[in-house]
């Protein structure tokens, strides 16, 4: 990892940023939910700024992603940090970048006071889960995350 650096996503990473959502879909076996394009990607993340996304570098070769944007906790009255997405290509798994992109994002929140910093993990990724579990992240165990998303979410809405 010596020739190793993180740095924040710019606009004409889109691409580079929309490949790695395509692998890391096709890991979790979940490619044909990809809808995601540069343009709607440009839009959400660069103008208005929904989200960040940090891009790990071994030299020139970019190996790993980040995809992030504050929430907020009514109990801590301050905002958090939710992860998104964290990606590393297969081949670079098991080096420090993984470890190296949440320490990012950890260093991140403590510079702008989040109390917080939290993701899902699918439930059958055991290398996911075993690699969050060395850092001494906890499980949320008693938590179940919903979703409206699709013709569900319009449904709802009409719903009377």
């Amino acid at each position: 990892m010596k020739n190793f650096n993180i740095r924040f996503a710019q606009k004409n990473d889109t691409e580079t940023i929309l490949n790695f959502i395509k692998h890391l879909a096709k890991y979790e076996n979940l490619e044909s939910e990809v809808v995601a394009t540069r343009a709607l990607l440009e839009e959400w993340i660069f103008e208005k700024e929904k989200a960040e996304v940090i891009l790990a570098y071994d030299g020139e070769q970019a190996v790993g992603f980040a995809l992030f944007f504050h929430n907020f906790s009514t109990f801590l009255g301050r905002s958090g940090i939710w992860l998104e997405d964290l990606f590393v290509l297969e081949e670079y798994r098991g080096k420090g970048y993984g470890k190296a992109l949440l320490k990012f994002i950890a260093n991140l929140a403590i510079e702008r006071k989040c109390g917080r910093v939290e993701w899902s993990c699918l439930d059958w990724n055991q290398p996911s889960i075993d690699f969050y579990l060395s850092l001494d992240a906890k499980a949320m165990n008693e938590w179940t995350t919903y979703r409206l998303d699709g013709a569900n979410l319009e449904e709802f809405c009409n719903y009377n």
